[in-house]
């Protein structure tokens, strides 16, 4: 029988990647789904049967299961209602359990830019760059929006950015609806505590979950729309994702169309 060929380093590099494994975070591989306690065991001590769940595996894995999703989903709102600040609000992230993303995240993206900003961004999740950095929009896509901003006037130091949800999903995938309802509560409450006098919604994503639409980007981009935060009414705009536009960069017209707009709402107000 002949023996199938090794990989090669391209062909195990398309494989990690395609499985989501885009970046190297230390220099040592780390099996976090170990337990700690086998894994000090001796090695002639033999392994229980695949039946058998021992006392310190059983209590690992209870300590580690996520919260029933209506639960999470109410701790979250509960949470995100105590928080009076963004500090206190970025403070209860760093502890919030109840979202699994958080378990595979590297770090907490939770927004940049001024709180005190008229302009508020909102896109849907981290990718590699912002996991690493803990900033978002920092990648290709970052820059480009930096680029859409500087567009009408505005960079960074005068507008507000953040995410609907703030751990990136592994690999890049999208967002599942529970892991959008969990994280939804934080954002609502981080956009009534900045209190932008625009909204801009980045996405498909982000304006269904913000702005109640289950109409496309296509359909929803360029229109005022309103977003009630309970006190109060904040006029928002959707538009294309910059990840979106890098793909198809046809779109660029029509979202320098929804700039301009937003530009000529602030220049008004102003």
């Amino acid at each position: 029988m002949t023996p199938e060929p090794r990989p090669t380093a391209a062909q195990l590099l398309a494989f990690y990647l395609e499985a989501g494994v885009d970046c190297a975070l230390s220099d040592e591989p780390v099996d976090r789904l170990a337990d700690p306690d086998l894994a000090q065991a001796p090695r002639e001590t033999p392994s229980p049967p695949a039946t058998v769940v021992t006392a310190a595996a059983a209590s690992f894995l209870q300590a580690e299961a996520p919260p029933a999703p209506d639960a999470a989903i109410a701790s979250a709102r509960e949470a995100a209602r105590t928080a009076a600040t963004l500090e206190a609000l970025r403070a209860l992230l760093d502890d919030f359990d109840g979202c699994a993303l958080r378990n595979t995240a590297t770090k907490l993206v939770f927004a940049d830019g001024n709180p005190l900003a008229r302009v508020m961004f909102v896109g849907e999740a981290p990718g590699r760059d912002e996991d690493i950095e803990g900033l978002p929009f920092v990648g290709r896509s970052g820059k480009l929006l930096d680029r859409m901003i500087a567009a009408i006037g505005l960079d960074r130091t005068k507008v507000y950015i953040a995410n609907v949800i703030p751990w990136r999903p592994p690999g890049n995938r999208t967002p599942t609806p529970q892991e959008t309802q969990v994280c939804l509560p934080f954002i609502q409450r981080q956009i009534e505590l900045v209190d932008p006098d625009v909204l801009v919604t980045l996405g498909n994503p982000s304006t269904q979950a913000l702005l109640g639409t289950r109409e496309g980007i296509m359909r929803t981009r360029g229109k005022w729309l309103d977003y009630q935060t309970g006190t109060r009414t904040i006029r928002a705009m959707a538009t294309f994702h910059p990840a979106y536009l890098l793909r198809s960069p046809s779109y660029k017209r029509m979202s320098w169309q929804d700039l301009r707009a937003i530009a000529k709402v602030l220049q008004q107000a102003s």
